[in-house]
C-alpha cells in the first residue's frame, strides 16, 4: 500500500528553504489552520537550508512534508517526501534521470513507506521550473490532458501537481484535468494572491497549494486558508442536496 499522508490536504502553505521568513510570520503560518507545510523550490535549496527550516517548524504541530528533487538535500526527519519529475520536460533527466542515479547510489537509505512520486506538469514557461527543467509549457489544453492522463491511468503516479508558479492558471483547464483523473491526487499552485483565487482553485484541484504570496502580503496569504475550507464545504453541501 503506497502512502497517503497527503490524501486529506485541502489547503497547503510552501515555504522555499532559499527564501527568508521571519519567526513571527512563520508561527502566524504553522499555525493558521492549513492541513501541513511543504516545504520545497526551484533553486538554491540545500541541506543546511532545509534541516535549518525544518526545525523551525517542528515547533509546532502541523504536518510537514518535503520535495526532494536533490538527494544532496534528503534531510530525514519529514512527514513524508514527494519525489517530482516534470511531463512536459525537453530533458530526460528532469522525467526519470536524476531519480534513477538517485536511486542507485542512496535507494538503500531511502524511507520508501514515506515517499510518494509527483508528477509536475508545468504550465507557465517564464516559471523558474520551466526554465531550469527546459519544460514545453506552450502546449494545448488537449496536450495538457494527455500528460495529465499518462502520469494517471498510464504510469499510475499517486500526485499530479498543475504548476503554473509566477501567474494564475486556466481553472477550466484545470477542471477539465481533475474530471479525467481516475486515481491521482490532484494539486494545484500558481498565482494564489489572495481568497478569491484561492476559492477558485479549490473548487478544481485536491489540494491548493500557496507559496510565492506568503512573502509579499501575509495576510493575504492567511486568508487563502478559510478561502478554501469554505469553498470546499459549499461544494460538498452543492453534491449532497444535488
Amino acid at each position: 500500500m503506497r502512502p497517503s499522508f497527503y490524501s486529506g490536504w485541502k489547503h497547503v502553505f510552501k515555504l522555499d528553504p532559499d527564501r527568508d521568513i521571519g519567526d513571527e510570520a512563520l508561527e502566524a503560518v504553522c499555525a493558521s489552520g492549513t492541513d501541513a507545510i511543504l516545504v520545497g523550490g526551484s533553486s538554491g535549496v540545500t541541506f543546511d537550508n532545509t534541516v535549518e527550516l525544518m526545525s523551525r517548524i517542528r515547533r509546532y504541530e502541523v504536518p510537514c512534508a518535503f520535495e526532494l528533487s536533490d538527494p544532496a538535500c534528503g534531510v530525514p526527519g519529514f512527514d513524508g517526501y514527494f519525489i517530482p519529475s516534470v511531463l512536459n520536460t525537453k530533458r530526460a533527466e528532469w522525467l526519470i534521470g536524476h531519480h534513477a542515479a538517485a536511486i542507485r547510489e542512496f535507494g538503500h537509505l531511502l524511507p520508501w513507506d514515506s515517499i510518494v512520486g509527483e508528477a509536475y506538469l508545468v504550465l507557465n514557461p517564464d516559471a523558474t521550473v520551466a526554465k531550469l527543467t527546459e519544460a514545453d509549457a506552450d502546449i494545448s489544453p488537449a496536450e495538457a490532458v494527455a500528460f495529465a492522463q499518462v502520469a494517471d491511468r498510464l504510469w499510475n503516479v499517486p500526485v499530479l501537481y498543475v504548476e503554473y508558479s509566477g501567474t494564475f492558471g486556466d481553472m477550466e483547464l484545470l477542471g477539465t484535468i481533475r474530471n479525467t483523473l481516475h486515481q491521482a491526487h490532484l494539486f494545484y499552485g500558481g498565482g494564489i494572491d489572495g481568497p478569491d483565487k484561492a476559492a477558485q482553485a479549490a473548487l478544481r484541484a485536491d489540494t491548493v497549494v500557496v507559496g510565492n504570496i506568503i512573502y509579499e502580503n501575509l495576510a493575504a496569504a492567511l486568508a487563502t486558508v478559510n478561502a478554501v475550507n469554505q469553498a470546499v464545504k459549499e461544494q460538498k453541501d452543492v453534491l449532497r442536496k444535488g
